[in-house]
């Protein structure tokens, strides 16, 4: 109920004007976002780096409503390319079709990934197309296939949600497409019409979706973004029984969460960490929140004590 509730509240703009102006929820969202501005991320970046951590750039925002604001979208995205170019970051991007206008029309979107993606590919730097709901699945997996096929480029990637009734087919086709796919177990409000409502069948479904796209044959490869311990556990045992090459899959995390734990599988596999940026983190910290509810209580007490 309280995860169904933090759903609701991270797409209610009545909740996102009180929240924003708490100062404790500034400070606490801090504990998963990089920070507002550019710079600080690229500093985050940078010490994840040394650590021996790859990461992918996140600049928040979604749901655009105006098409004189994507064009500020796009900017920053090429800026933080150059950022990752100048400094010879080990890093990528993810961009949201939402924040590039999809809302507003398809071919805005579109116009606007070609000229995030355009300068990229000139860099090499790989990019990934986040999911959002299921009301943009269909149009995101067909986006992605277009702009794979016209770049030609390796590096373009999109993300497949494992609480999904449809997520099996979807990831069958994309391994025999030798796709580039972060699978996570998903973080919006689905309806029992079309997402697993229960965790458990949500866990198990993420081990038999990460199992099938591994074993199936090919280039295949899967970015495993969990930071659950169960799942990372049956990926380890599945990657060791079968001689998974590192060529074929990664493991994910999100900035701020299991720091200790990201070190860790660094010194084993590929490790790459999410980092976000920005001024609009209120739908991203609340998403967060509603992930483990554990830190609600934590954000709750800090609340009544200040």
């Amino acid at each position: 109920m309280i995860k169904q509730f933090l759903l609701y509240l991270s797409t209610a703009g009545w909740a996102r004007s009180i929240v924003t102006n708490w100062g404790i929820a500034r400070r606490m969202a801090r504990r998963f976002v990089a920070g507002e501005q550019l710079e600080e991320a690229i500093q985050a970046t940078k010490t994840l780096n040394e650590r021996g951590i790859l990461v992918t750039l996140d600049y928040l925002g979604e749901s655009v409503t105006n098409a004189k604001d994507t064009e500020d979208v796009v900017a920053m995205y090429q800026l933080v390319l150059d950022r990752i170019h100048q400094h010879q970051l080990q890093s990528g991007i993810s961009v949201k079709l939402t924040h590039l206008g999809l809302d507003l029309s398809e071919e805005l979107c579109v116009t606007n990934l070609r000229h995030i993606l355009s300068r990229a590919k000139q860099y090499g730097i790989p990019v990934t197309i986040d999911m959002e709901s299921t009301a943009y699945t269909d149009t995101t997996l067909r986006i992605y296939r277009t702009m794979r096929d016209e770049y030609d480029f390796d590096n373009v990637g999109t993300v497949i949600q494992a609480y999904l009734y449809r997520s099996e087919s979807d990831m069958v086709a994309l391994a025999n497409e030798n796709a580039h796919i972060r699978l996570c177990k998903g973080a919006y409000l689905e309806p029992a019409d079309r997402a697993f409502p229960n965790k458990a069948d949500v866990d198990k479904n993420y081990v038999k979706l990460l199992e099938t796209y591994l074993g199936t044959p090919g280039s295949a490869y899967l970015c495993i973004a969990t930071h659950d311990e169960n799942m990372i556990h049956a990926a380890e045992q599945y990657i060791a029984a079968r001689n998974v090459p590192q060529s074929r899959y990664e493991f994910q995390m999100l900035y701020g969460v299991r720091g200790e734990r990201q070190g860790e599988l660094a010194k084993k596999h590929k490790m790459r960490v999410y980092v976000p940026f920005g001024e609009a983190w209120y739908p991203y910290f609340m998403r967060r929140l509603a992930e483990r509810p554990a830190n609600m209580w934590f954000f709750i007490r800090s609340f009544v004590g200040t």
